[in-house]
């Protein structure tokens, strides 16, 4: 049986078995080189009001939140984009 992908869709190489992380979305346990990971800034208040304190000289701190995704989630969410197989080749981000 033909192999779709060189990488069988994971980074890990020849590392050998990894941990697992759970999908943020689904809930689904892949493996941490499968998942893909998503870094938001989260803002507790008003962006128009930030943007005032901010002018005013206010120190407003920033939030990041890490999500991680399984692949069916994160094309679902529109984090990425299913390729088509000569662009699936080309070594580029996953589209973020």
């Amino acid at each position: 049986m033909p192999k779709k992908r060189k990488n069988r869709g994971r980074h890990k190489g020849g590392k050998g078995k990894e941990s697992i992380v759970q999908c943020d979305a689904c809930g689904a346990l892949i493996p941490r080189s499968k998942a893909v990971r998503v870094t938001r800034r989260l803002s507790l208040i008003d962006p128009q009001l930030e943007r005032e304190l901010r002018a005013q000289g206010a120190i407003i701190p920033r939030y990041y939140v890490t999500k991680y995704l399984c692949i069916n989630c994160a094309i679902f969410q529109g984090v990425i984009r299913i390729r088509s197989r000569e662009e699936r080749k080309k070594r580029i981000s996953l589209g973020r």
